[in-house]
């Protein structure tokens, strides 16, 4: 079903929204982002990270400077080395986190076709989340929006991955190596404990913390497409 007009129409068998052809990237973001305020943020989840394109949707993090022991502490926080498998306390936890596992795999299948790889991504991402004190979901919600799970996305700004960190991070707190962005626990363990920081710094204020992720402090748009994707990763495991 193709699109005539400026609004995107509704795909009857995904209910996602086609693109007019011949719009540039930035005219499709727009276009979709005026439709999705006038059809409600819930569609927002179902688009959020694939149909930008080839390029990833994130934008120009700031590089801010930190003081030397919340430089420290990030420091730390990255480097610590430990295995991606959850620490599960008693029975009750393992029900959960099998549950939780399930249902977070069914909906990754649309972007991971191969089960193994669906697994170790989530347990690697379990791992992270909880080690950063992060709702899963909302972890989920942000690699759906920042690079629709794709390992090796790149954005326009340079930033790399899952979750979309900048470059200058592996420098600031890291080893250096910014190619290291690209392996899997890296990626999700950077952006995780820079999502804590933001969180942090915003005194638990997720609009204005996914705002400074994002690099658009104060602008709805992306804090807004995050929390719709959150929605559709919700479980009681979070």
């Amino acid at each position: 079903m193709a699109a005539t007009s400026g609004t995107p129409n509704l795909d009857g068998r995904s209910d996602l929204p086609v693109m007019p052809s011949g719009l540039s990237m930035l005219s499709r973001r727009r276009t979709l982002l005026r439709w999705a305020a006038g059809c409600g943020a819930g569609y927002l989840a179902g688009w959020g990270g694939g149909l930008w394109g080839s390029d990833a949707w994130a934008g120009p993090q700031i590089e801010e400077p930190l003081s030397h022991a919340v430089r420290t502490a990030l420091s730390a926080a990255v480097s610590a080395a430990a295995p991606p498998e959850p620490v599960l306390a008693n029975a009750a936890a393992q029900q959960a986190y099998t549950d939780w596992l399930q249902h977070a795999s069914q909906r990754l299948a649309r972007y991971k076709k191969h089960a193994t790889e669906r697994q170790e991504f989530l347990q690697t991402l379990w791992y992270e989340a909880r080690r950063a004190g992060l709702p899963l979901s909302l972890a989920l919600g942000l690699v759906q929006v920042e690079s629709a799970f794709r390992k090796y996305a790149i954005s326009s700004a340079g930033a790399r991955g899952y979750m979309q960190v900048m470059p200058f991070w592996a420098h600031l707190i890291g080893d250096g190596d910014d190619s290291r962005l690209f392996h899997m626990q890296t990626n999700l363990r950077f952006g995780c404990v820079i999502l804590r920081h933001y969180l942090d710094r915003e005194r638990g204020d997720l609009f204005l913390g996914l705002g400074r992720y994002n690099g658009s402090r104060g602008q709805a748009a992306y804090p807004e497409a995050v929390l719709a994707a959150q929605r559709l990763w919700v479980h009681a495991a979070d």
